[in-house]
């Protein structure tokens, strides 16, 4: 009697950044092997370094993609499309791709990885709910106001624990190939909102303060934030929230057959940790 062949590995790209963090423990959680995708992994992977590339395609099955700093820069959709083309050649059998909602530069990257022939599922994402407690929001709640470009425009605020629930699926689960998944919560907040929700989590005031994208480059580049950076920043918030992506979809449902998370749980189970603890009084 022949034995069973050993499942092949999972490779999560971005494995140490706020969804990849997530779709490793819940593989492992489900006892499937996983290899880290990042720089400081035992087999390294750079995005910039096509080198690296092929010895972590080695004898994986599935790959969950991000690419930093976004999919929607320059170039971004040429580099995932010659990875996605590297795995099919290596025998890499599905794909989930992480990509994000409105943005023309993100859906080029998603033709460029669907183009391979290989099972794709597109995960296309709204503004994570991470964002004010492990990313770059985090400053502006500890000191008590949020500053950004960014009006008054709605955003479906989507969690990364969804995201991530969504992407093992489509990772570890048939009828999930060739779908795509427009991921968001359930209801539209405006940033203002979210202060308030934080807020009231918090027990401590958390304001938004709207700045017009000059203001708001000038503040950030005086406060030291790389120049391309500041530049990426301010044109991922025009492209985004200008209120094209202001409505809610039903990719959660659809995926994993439940509701998505709302953000006031989000609030009030972040709070509990104390990582908004330092926040103004």
């Amino acid at each position: 009697m022949s034995q069973a062949q050993p499942t092949p590995p999972t490779l999560v790209l971005g494995a140490t950044g706020k969804t990849g963090r997530r779709v490793a423990e819940r593989l492992a959680a489900r006892r499937v092997p996983v290899r880290l995708g990042s720089r400081y992994a035992e087999t390294p992977f750079d995005w910039d370094q096509p080198n690296t590339w092929a010895p972590v395609l080695q004898d994986v099955g599935s790959v969950y993609v991000t690419y930093q700093p976004d999919l929607a820069i320059p170039g971004a959709a040429e580099t995932v499309g010659d990875f996605a083309a590297q795995a099919a050649d290596i025998g890499v059998n599905r794909l989930v791709l992480l990509s994000g909602r409105g943005e023309e530069g993100a859906q080029q990257g998603e033709k460029a990885v669907q183009s391979v022939g290989v099972d794709t599922t597109i995960v296309r994402s709204a503004f994570f709910f991470q964002n004010f407690s492990e990313s770059f929001l985090l400053d502006g709640v500890l000191s008590g106001a949020i500053v950004l470009p960014a009006g008054d425009v709605a955003e479906p605020f989507v969690d990364a624990d969804d995201i991530a629930d969504v992407a093992v699926a489509a990772l570890t689960e048939d009828g999930h190939a060739g779908q795509v998944y427009e991921v968001t919560g359930p209801r539209l907040l405006t940033f203002g909102d979210t202060a308030m929700e934080i807020s009231r989590a918090t027990g401590h005031e958390v304001t938004y303060v709207s700045l017009t994208p000059d203001e708001y480059a000038a503040a950030a580049l005086a406060e030291g934030v790389p120049e391309d950076t500041v530049d990426m920043l301010v044109e991922l918030f025009a492209e985004v929230l200008d209120g094209h992506n202001a409505y809610l979809t039903d990719g959660i449902q659809r995926a994993l057959g439940r509701p998505p998370r709302d953000f006031s749980l989000y609030a009030q189970d972040t709070a509990a940790t104390g990582v908004w603890s330092a926040s103004t009084t």
